[in-house]
C-alpha cells in the first residue's frame, strides 16, 4: 500500500498507463493475427493489405513507447517475410 500522497498518485497513473499500453499491444496482436489468418487461407492480396495496416499499428506502438524499436522492426520484418514467401509460392 502506498504511504504518501505522491505514491498514491503514482499507483493511479501507472495503472492508467498499464491499461493504455495493454490496449495498444492488443491492437498490434490483433493486426498480426489477421495477417497470419489471411496467409493460412492463401489470400495473398488481403494479406498484403493487412500487412500494411499491421505495420502502421506496430509503428504507432513503437512511437508511443509501448514497443522498443528493435522489437517493432523484428515483428514487421517477420510478417513481411512470410507474406513475401507466400506471394512467391502463389
Amino acid at each position: 500500500m502506498p504511504n504518501t500522497r505522491s505514491a498514491e498518485k503514482r499507483v493511479r497513473t501507472s495503472e492508467k498507463r498499464r491499461q493504455h499500453n495493454a490496449a495498444i499491444r492488443s491492437t498490434v496482436r490483433t493486426a498480426t493475427k489477421k495477417v497470419l489468418k489471411a496467409l493460412e487461407q492463401g489470400d495473398v492480396a488481403a494479406a498484403t493489405e493487412l500487412l500494411r495496416q499491421a505495420t502502421s499499428r506496430i509503428d504507432k506502438a513503437k512511437s508511443k513507447g509501448v514497443l522498443k524499436a528493435n522489437t517493432a522492426r523484428r515483428k514487421i520484418s517477420r510478417l513481411a517475410r512470410r507474406v513475401a514467401q507466400q506471394a512467391q509460392q502463389a
